[in-house]
């Protein structure tokens, strides 16, 4: 086997242990167990795993566990308890330390701004509104309206909560690396289709995608794709990706209303200009699109 081919090989079957590792956050992750699935030996899996990946198993586990209590903060009404248990915390204090330290916030002062900000819980016969005024006062995106230029993808497809579009971005990244199509002009970019206040969440529909040379042989899960070649109005996020509904809704119920624009019709989508693996999630940068008409 040439180096190119082994180097394929271990992409490959990294994908595998992240896909693994991202449907089974409740389950104990044993690294002989996961060296197994990698069919590698569980005396080399790890340097493996952290040449491939550029994190270790753990810390792999404790970001996917993070960013999910982060999302759990943000939209469900689990205790703290709960949530902490979930990531692997055995207490309420030791989760609070963690994601304090990651997150820049304590978990309770997260989830009191993201009841302020994010849309309200749906009544009975009536459509999900937004607390307006809170989000008026309390937050301010400078939005900008620029021609975005015609942008081919790989893209992979993803059906069900968009907060776990991460496992498609991990495949992709691991597939490209190990091609060596991953470089300093590479960008990635999710597409996403769906309003998720008007589907249930196992419904919605996204892409994952990268840039790539016109050419490029690509998996027969993939596809190609071509966004922009037209008017968008763009925001900066900075902060978790958890946190990227409250920019939907500035961008729809502050900025959009008052804007004198109409939307297009193409789908909304988000650059992600910097690592998340070599960052706090405070210092994540995403840049968000509407496309206008």
């Amino acid at each position: 086997m040439t180096r190119h081919e082994t180097s394929l090989s271990y992409a490959a079957r990294i994908e595998r242990v992240l896909g693994h590792i991202a449907g089974h956050l409740d389950d104990r992750l044993d690294l002989d167990d996961l060296a197994a699935i990698a069919c590698f030996s569980p005396f080399h899996f790890h340097r493996i795993f952290v040449a491939v990946t550029g994190e270790t198993v753990t810390e792999a586990v404790r970001r996917l566990r993070l960013h999910r209590a982060a999302v759990e903060l943000n939209r469900s009404q689990r205790t703290m308890a709960r949530v902490a248990v979930r990531a692997g915390y055995g207490s309420v204090a030791a989760f609070t330390r963690a994601f304090s330290s990651t997150y820049g916030t304590p978990p309770a002062a997260y989830r009191r701004l993201g009841q302020d900000l994010r849309p309200a819980p749906p009544q009975a016969g009536m459509k999900t509104m937004t607390h307006a005024p809170a989000l008026r006062t309390a937050v301010h995106y400078e939005v900008t309206i620029e021609d975005f230029p015609a942008l081919g993808l790989a893209t992979l497809s993803h059906v069900g909560d968009y907060q776990q579009i991460g496992a498609c971005f991990e495949r992709l990244s691991s597939w490209a690396g190990a091609r060596g199509l991953i470089g300093p002009d590479t960008r990635m970019i999710g597409i996403y289709y769906d309003d998720p206040a008007a589907k249930q969440l196992s419904e919605l529909r996204s892409e994952a995608g990268l840039t790539l040379p016109e050419g490029t042989a690509i998996e027969p899960d993939m596809q190609w794709r071509r966004i922009g070649g037209g008017p968008v109005a763009k925001l900066i996020h900075k902060g978790p990706y958890a946190d990227l509904d409250v920019a939907y809704a500035y961008l729809y119920h502050v900025w959009l209303p008052r804007s004198g624009r109409q939307p297009g019709e193409a789908p909304c989508f988000e650059e992600y200009l910097n690592n998340p693996r070599l960052l706090p999630p405070s210092e994540w940068l995403t840049a968000v699109h509407l496309p206008l008409a």
